[in-house]
């Protein structure tokens, strides 16, 4: 199932479909009675490209992911908080390369967030979570390594290496924390969707958004009137969130 949900994904991907589309388009201009209908799709995939290129629809997408949890860098912790959950965000194997260059940006990004709180927090424990679905090493053993070199001490550090999805992930934590608070890090985009699941698992998770990707500014940015690379990743991103979104609603996961 994991698997297929992967494969999913990428075929379901907004420049898949656009590539496909406008595949689709040039293949149909080889026959003269669809010379109509290729044209359109090709109008049409071209359209799709442009507006996703830019980043005001990208930004609108991702915006209302990212924000509807605050960060909680400005709030208070209490003394009580156990556990401060990690999850894994993408890293690579390879042994020639210090453990924080194995991190992805977004493993980086959740943490360096995590490792804050746990400063705020230094009775608290550092749980990583994270499987090695497509690596011989797990992530959380990367991020523990990582965070090792960072200066945390081993003994508040707890790897949960098998979860390989979010709702695995909720259910092998809840054998760790049970009924506990604790502090749960994820990108920002990642939270709704970690959140809902965590709750409806029975957790009792205090969200701490982390690496968020659209900025908010009142000032013109010049670049917003150029196609940007960046815009495309965004819309892959929010598309990837909503349709998990909804598949975990539809099979009852949150």
């Amino acid at each position: 199932m994991f698997l297929l949900k992967k494969i999913a994904g990428l075929l379901l991907s907004p420049l898949t479909v656009c590539i496909s589309f406008l595949v689709l388009g040039v293949f149909l201009l080889l026959f003269k009675k669809k010379e109509k209908l290729s044209k359109l799709i090709i109008v049409l995939a071209v359209i799709f490209l442009i507006s996703i290129s830019y980043n005001i629809l990208p930004d609108s997408l991702l915006e209302k992911l990212e924000y509807k949890y605050h960060s909680i860098q400005n709030s208070n912790l209490t003394s009580d908080i156990r556990w401060i959950v990690v999850f894994g965000g993408g890293c690579i194997s390879d042994p020639s390369l210090p453990a924080t260059s194995r991190l992805s940006s977004e493993s980086l990004f959740r943490l360096v967030e995590g490792i804050s709180i746990h400063n705020r927090v230094p009775k608290s424990k550092m749980i990583f979570s994270g499987g090695g679905a497509f690596d011989t090493i797990p992530e959380s053993k990367v991020m523990a390594d990582a965070a090792l070199a960072l200066g945390i001490n081993k003994d508040k550090i707890v790897e949960e290496p098998a979860g390989i999805d979010t709702q695995s992930q909720a259910l092998l934590i809840k054998k760790i924390v049970g009924n506990d608070k604790f502090v749960l890090v994820t990108s920002a985009f990642h939270m709704p969707r970690s959140m809902a699941m965590f709750l409806k698992a029975g957790l009792q998770p205090i969200p701490a958004p982390a690496g968020h990707i659209v900025k908010r500014t009142e000032s013109i940015n010049l670049f917003m009137f150029f196609p940007d690379s960046t815009g495309i990743k965004k819309t892959e991103l929010a598309v990837h969130e909503y349709f998990g979104l909804l598949w975990a609603k539809t099979i009852g996961r949150i």
